[in-house]
């Protein structure tokens, strides 16, 4: 269908200023942007009033097992998401070996979810991808190559450190998913089993990513105590690979580290004066949001999911993870500390039996079973099988301001697609950014703000053809009422859909249409070229 938007305030992602005018579409590409296009269009759209914009790209999504069971997204696409990418955190659907279906998908519940309806033996990152193609995307979907996966491949789920030989391997399966279309390698270096490894085998397979000049995605070892030296590493990484680094999701988490937030600005000045291309995401939140899992010690979790079982199952260990989350272990990033049992909080569980402590901070578990928190919390994580999600409170708003002004920002949601309480960022990351950070506190001008939802996320993660208004690009845009857009979503009450964003394009595909959510699947899944 061709598709005319006539007179709107169009702000084109590129930093220029807001200029009115019209976009005409044809075949799902942008043919003309200007002024009084006077074409014959099957729908016009009269945007008179309100902004238009590239759709947005949310560059750390958690839908990657959720595309394959319900794959229309609408709580992405009601809040403008238009693409988005997997396979974060070095945690994924692919590849997957089928000796060890069974233990990855528990290990992988508490960040994605689990389910039966799919065929788990897919193997490779190109069998995944095709899989989700064959059945539909309702918006764009990218995919990075997950460190744990790709580490679980060439040599387990132990927490040994890796040899040459299995590094070497480790290079050859990343050449393989790059060569499949991955836009880069994720690692999450607090998730097991990407934890265990040293900088040597990160670096190496960093170097693989960089001959396709892709990106490397990191949820770095410690956002808390010993961030900076943490950052040191990633920067260590990206200097002696030549790779480009993303941080994810970057924040310094626990008010004890708060004063390590200029030290954290002082070392991304100096990786750019070292020549590496250095970007992060965030999402508009004091709070974050992961598997419950993520509290216990990594030595708990050696061996994969199965294993931890059988280790909440046995009194001494329990103990022992009790003392060192009290006492701390040097270089760990320990949840309770920099968060407290009062701040984090239980989000989702899969049996019906748990649904009652949905909602509840460990320290409310704690009294409503009448057991020690830890205790409590120990027995929800074994009879949940470790599939658990939770949210954590561990900053300020301010300091979310502070980060979000740095030039090195893009948007993301982190968005956990799970049932019970999740996170309000799965719905509304995209519109607080403009309704409370554009509208209503200035934080942002409208130019900046949506540079950064769009072109820059796209050049960050490496997209092509995205990102911007311009023609001969694919026809992802929004039309958006800035006097109302706004999040609605709380952390009580975080499933509801935001407001203002009145039209969606993905493909030139017109999805909502004035409010009104029309299921298609519009999108497609894109691969590095």
């Amino acid at each position: 269908m061709d598709i005319l938007i006539k007179n709107g305030n169009i702000v084109d992602g590129t930093l220029k200023k807001p200029f009115t005018g019209d976009i005409y579409i044809k075949d799902g590409i942008i043919q003309a942007i200007g002024t009084d296009i006077r074409v014959e269009a099957k729908k016009v759209v009269d945007a008179r009033g309100r902004l238009v914009a590239p759709g947005f790209i949310d560059t750390h999504s958690h839908s990657d097992l959720i595309m394959l069971l319900n794959p229309y997204n609408e709580v992405k696409i009601r809040q403008g998401v238009t693409t988005e990418v997997l396979g974060q955190d070095g945690i994924s659907m692919a590849p997957l070996p089928v000796e060890y279906i069974s233990p990855w998908r528990k290990n992988l519940a508490g960040l994605d979810g689990d389910s039966d309806e799919i065929n788990w033996e897919y193997k490779t990152t190109e069998n995944y991808l095709n899989m989700m193609a064959e059945k539909g995307v309702g918006l764009n979907e990218a995919y990075l190559v997950p460190h744990g996966n790709i580490r679980m491949e060439a040599m387990g789920l132990s927490g040994e450190i890796a040899s040459d030989e299995q590094i070497e391997k480790m290079c050859e399966i990343t050449r393989r998913e790059m060569e499949a279309g991955a836009y880069g390698l994720s690692t999450g270096l607090i998730y097991m089993p990407c934890a265990y490894s040293e900088t040597k085998e990160v670096i190496e397979m960093c170097k693989i990513v960089a001959e396709y000049d892709g990106v490397f995605v990191v949820h770095q070892r410690s956002e808390a105590d010993t961030i900076l030296g943490s950052m040191k590493e990633i920067i260590k990484i990206g200097k002696e690979s030549g790779v480009k680094v993303h941080f994810s999701h970057f924040k310094v988490c626990g008010k004890q580290n708060w004063k390590y937030i200029d030290d954290v600005i002082e070392l991304l000045e100096e990786a750019k004066k070292l020549g590496i291309k250095i970007s992060f995401d965030q999402y508009p939140y004091a709070a974050g949001s992961t598997m419950l899992g993520v509290i216990l010690p990594p030595w708990a979790h050696n061996g994969g999911t199965d294993e931890l079982i059988k280790r909440l199952g046995n009194k001494s260990d329990r103990e022992k993870m009790k003392k060192d989350i009290v006492d701390g272990i040097p270089g760990w990033d320990n949840f309770v500390d920099f968060a407290g049992i009062d701040q984090i909080f239980i989000t989702s569980v899969k049996n019906e039996k748990n649904q009652d402590v949905v909602g509840m901070s460990l320290e409310e578990l704690g009294k409503y079973r009448k057991q020690d928190p830890l205790d409590a919390t120990f027995d929800l994580l074994l009879d949940e099988e470790n599939a658990v999600g939770m949210v954590d409170f561990y900053g300020k708003e301010e300091h979310v301001i502070k980060f979000m002004q740095r030039p090195e920002q893009n948007v993301c949601t982190d968005g956990l697609m799970s049932e019970g309480k999740p996170h309000p960022r799965a719905y509304g990351s995209f519109p607080k950014i403009l309704g409370r950070y554009v509208r209503e506190q200035k934080v942002l001008t409208i130019e900046q703000a949506i540079n950064k939802m769009t072109k820059k996320a796209a050049e960050a993660m490496g997209i092509k053809n995205r990102g911007s208004l311009e023609v001969g690009r694919h026809a992802d845009i929004l039309v958006i009422d800035m006097e109302t857009v706004s999040d609605r979503g709380t952390y009580i009450d975080p499933v509801q859909f935001p407001v203002g964003i009145d039209n969606v394009f993905i493909n030139g595909h017109h999805v909502i249409d004035e409010g009104i959510y029309n299921k298609v699947l519009a999108g497609k899944v894109i691969k590095r070229s």
